[in-house]
């Protein structure tokens, strides 16, 4: 069984926004394999279903992004879930917009919510899809504001092209492995 995770903030305030693609990528995820996400235990709205012939619960945390770990590890511990088959899909600012990137393990590389996830589990090892949101275009642009800000029009295109990427790698990973979805995306 497989967890995917896209982490993202609850709100509407926040729909849209760079943080939130996660979240997006778990709507399109769920909207292609027919899983309604409408369920809501372990600080989450979750829907179990099946990609690629393996069981699979998606799950979009509601505690708010620098929670995500506990709504990760609370699920992780209800069905009994090695940290190897816990994919988290989320923003990464240091890839240009609409790029993915496939890793194994890592550290958070200062995002809170990655940083909650590996507090939770104790541990850097478990798979993520990295989104890319591009960074702000002025130097002193706070971070915390650029992250929540909306996807310009030029940028939407690339967003959903990704999107579409990000579910497909899921699909790959689920079916074929972390090593098999890193060769055929990284560097896509």
């Amino acid at each position: 069984m497989y967890l995917i995770v896209g982490l993202g903030n609850p709100g509407n305030k926040y729909v849209g926004t760079r943080h939130n693609i996660g979240f997006e990528t778990i709507d399109y995820i769920a909207s292609l394999y027919h899983i309604h996400v409408t369920k809501v235990k372990h600080k989450a709205l979750m829907g179990e279903g099946m990609i690629q012939g393996q069981k699979v619960v998606l799950a979009k945390p509601q505690t708010y992004m620098n929670l995500s770990g506990e709504s990760i590890r609370e699920i992780k511990d209800w069905y009994k879930i090695d940290n190897n088959n816990i994919v988290v899909i989320y923003d990464d600012i240091s890839l240009e917009i609409g790029k993915i990137r496939i890793r194994a393990k890592g550290s958070a590389g200062g995002h809170n919510g990655i940083k909650s996830i590996i507090y939770q589990l104790n541990s850097e090892v478990f798979p993520r899809v990295k989104i890319g949101v591009g960074q702000p275009s002025h130097p002193g642009y706070d971070l915390a504001d650029f992250v929540l800000s909306q996807f310009t029009k030029e940028e939407q295109p690339y967003m959903i092209e990704a999107i579409k990427k990000a579910a497909d790698s899921v699909a790959v990973l689920v079916q074929a492995g972390i090593n098999e979805a890193m060769n055929k995306f990284n560097g896509n």
